[in-house]
């Protein structure tokens, strides 16, 4: 048994609106925490049609105020987005509010567009990028116990010691964690070619910190479980075709389930998404059960985070609970 977390990025369905994908996600944590999950991250994107988790720390909120014991976090915020001390005092007041439950994952992208990231209002520069390290150790600092002459402090923030967790999805995340003494979650979901790679620098580069002495890895992956291979694979055609939309610079809701792909895609098409989906299971419970030890040989991950993007909100709680149930077997 692996502790099992999940990924949410609060999706529109076709057919649905942003306030019908909200209640799905507050309905989700609840169910998540009845059936044992660790944690529920959801991850900052801007701009998308098909994503409602661009307000973070809001939605962060709302879902640690439904549940009673179910960690929550970011998978992640978006750094580059935000000035440190504005993270620190969202989070600082998100674990004083909620204490022991706050987690806070960052990521080094800007999860949107150009011209979106200039609307958050922070220069579009590689050079903002560049500044990731410097800006996780002053946002470190704010979220540490006040030091004497401190001028600038997170009110609330400081003290608060919240879990900081790196995300990547290539290597520098890795090594940067590594570096720092932190634990790393990588984007295998959607992002997988260096995922061995990335965990073999992590492990053997990693500096014990005191509050990490040893390396904690977390592995993103796609799951889908149905009663059936067959209602797996057609559940799972609802991503398949959203990935085929960012292979051709479409973006949009969630799309309803197909019975087959073909005829939607060509073949180059076909073999770029089977390329980013590559760590994804799918399958009744007996062929995912399988898969998933294959996983866990492969990676040795101390942690998997789970996406489920299936178009109907009860096929989704489904799957995960029978993803739960066959973790526990």
């Amino acid at each position: 048994m692996v502790p099992l977390s999940i990924l949410d990025l609060a999706p529109i369905a076709e057919g649905r609106s942003a306030a019908d994908a909200l209640r799905e996600s507050l309905q989700l944590a609840r169910h998540a925490e009845a059936l044992g999950y660790r944690r529920y991250w959801v991850a900052e994107h801007h701009n998308m049609d098909g994503v409602a988790s661009s307000a973070t720390a809001v939605l962060i909120g709302q879902i640690a105020a439904a549940t009673t014991t179910l960690r929550v976090g970011s998978g992640g915020i978006m750094l580059p987005n935000h000035a440190p001390l504005t993270v620190a005092e969202q989070f600082g007041t998100l674990a004083t509010l909620f204490p022991g439950r706050i987690d806070l994952g960052l990521g080094r992208a800007p999860g949107t567009d150009g011209p979106t990231m200039r609307a958050l209002r922070r220069h579009l520069s590689s050079a903002m990028e560049d500044r990731f390290p410097e800006d996780v150790r002053e946002l470190q600092t704010y979220l540490a116990p006040a030091r004497e002459g401190q001028v600038v402090r997170a009110i609330p923030g400081q003290g608060t010691e919240v879990p900081i967790w790196i995300l990547g999805s290539s290597l520098y995340g890795a090594q940067l964690a590594a570096a720092f003494g932190l634990p790393f979650a990588f984007a295998s979901h959607f992002a997988p070619a260096q995922l061995m790679q990335a965990l073999q620098l992590y492990r053997e580069g990693y500096r014990p910190s005191p509050a990490q002495p040893r390396p904690q890895a977390m592995v993103g992956l796609n799951v889908v479980v149905a009663d059936s291979d067959a209602e797996a694979r057609r559940l799972y055609t609802s991503l398949q075709q959203r990935f085929l939309g960012m292979q051709r610079g479409q973006r949009g809701p969630l799309p309803r389930p197909v019975d087959c792909m073909d005829g939607l895609w060509s073949e180059g098409e076909r073999l770029a998404v089977e390329r980013m989906l590559a760590e994804s299971l799918v399958g009744s419970p007996d062929t995912v059960r399988a898969a998933l030890r294959e996983t866990l040989a492969r990676t040795g991950a101390d942690e998997l985070i789970v996406n489920c993007p299936v178009h109907d909100a009860d096929a989704r709680r489904h799957s995960y609970r029978l993803l739960a149930e066959l973790n526990q077997a």
